[in-house]
């Protein structure tokens, strides 16, 4: 496998920041993601605990406007029961409109789900490299 890059970009959500700050973050977003032709995918980190925000949603339609693969990390696991985790995924997964197998349940406190996003990583972009 080629070298790759990740890239972090700024939060946008619960940013503790004025609206114009947020707003220049989605626009920051939008362009990156607009003029980076060599971009093979997105990882998305959800909270568990959050519903999707308006700014979720509108990054959604970014998203599948570029038509890129995402991956969602559903962050935070280890802060609900285990009963809950599959239905709060599945609640998010529905309501950004993606499939389940592009949604990671995970925790950086228990390490819950990181191998299993790290390989889904790896995939996506051993997948862009030989087509």
């Amino acid at each position: 496998m080629e070298d790759f890059y990740l890239v972090d970009l700024p939060g946008y959500g619960f940013a503790r920041q004025p609206k114009g700050v947020r707003r220049g973050f989605a626009r920051l977003l939008r362009e990156y993601l607009s003029t980076r032709r060599q971009l093979v995918g997105v990882v998305w980190l959800l909270d568990i605990r959050r519903d999707p925000s308006p700014d979720d949603l509108a990054m959604a339609g970014v998203f599948a406007a570029r038509e890129l693969p995402i991956l969602i990390a559903i962050t935070k696991a280890d802060k609900l029961p285990r009963g809950r985790r599959t239905s709060r995924g599945r609640a998010l997964q529905v309501a950004v409109g993606v499939t389940e197998d592009q949604c990671i349940l995970t925790s950086a406190k228990t390490k819950e789900g990181l191998e299993t996003l790290r390989d889904a990583v790896r995939a996506c972009v051993a997948s862009s490299q030989s087509g």
